[in-house]
């Protein structure tokens, strides 16, 4: 439990340079944390900037080791509160919350847009942070976690398709994130892959050269453009 984010994701980088890999290390900000406990009021603490949680695998000997280790490396990146599982049932209770963000978000708004971008680990905070003002620019909710080990954030666009402004709102804070990942190194999706929705952001993505390069792929596989037309690349 991080009082800053700034702390939390700083933690990140100093694990993953540690060299102890855990086999997840997933963020949540505080407003994720909050529309968790809203839902499922399971004891997360809502004045917490935000929350790191790290699950090590193995042997149980290396994996008692390496949680200990994970632990300390949070206490020294300034964690407020650090809680290691004893149990299966501890550790089922600390992913609870996790594994419950996409439904919880569900009870907030009955539509989302749920990005994918990634971003390089030195870039995280300020990532969010600028994701953060988007929604207040556009007043909306923005919830942002993800695998913070790879780099990889999904900020969720809250909002209510019933209402034409809020979903305009809506598609231009989207835009205005894409932009957010791009301009901090990272890019448009981490594992979800470009789609049709990012299509317009492709070039921007690769640059023109890469697309290109892709059409021509596409061209001499698929002259006739049977496969998959339109989808991606024209």
């Amino acid at each position: 439990v991080f009082e800053r984010l700034d702390d939390a994701c700083t933690t990140v980088e100093r694990i993953m340079a540690a060299g102890v890999l855990p086999a997840s290390l997933e963020l949540m900000d505080t407003t994720t944390i909050n529309v968790v406990e809203d839902n499922l009021h399971l004891g997360l603490p809502r004045k917490a900037g935000a929350l790191l949680l790290l699950l090590a695998d193995g042997e149980p000997e290396q994996v008692a080791w390496e949680s200990q280790r994970l632990a300390e490396l949070a206490r020294q990146g300034g964690a407020q509160h650090v809680q290691v599982a004893q149990s299966a049932a501890d550790e089922r209770g600390f992913w609870q919350a996790r594994r419950s963000i996409s439904p919880s978000l569900a009870r907030v708004q009955p539509n989302k847009i749920s990005e994918d971008i990634c971003v390089p680990l030195p870039r995280i905070a300020e990532t969010v942070r600028r994701i953060k003002a988007i929604g207040e620019n556009y007043n909306l909710t923005i919830p942002v976690f993800g695998h913070a080990g790879d780099g990889n954030l999904h900020p969720n666009v809250l909002f209510d398709a019933r209402d034409p402004h809020q979903t305009e709102r809506a598609w231009r804070a989207a835009e205005a994130i894409f932009a957010v990942a791009l301009d901090v190194g990272g890019t448009l999706s981490g594992e979800h892959g470009i789609g049709t929705l990012k299509r317009p952001f492709l070039a921007a993505a690769l640059g023109r050269d890469v697309v290109r390069l892709h059409q021509q792929i596409k061209a001499r596989f698929d002259p006739t453009g049977r496969l998959n037309p339109g989808k991606v690349l024209e």
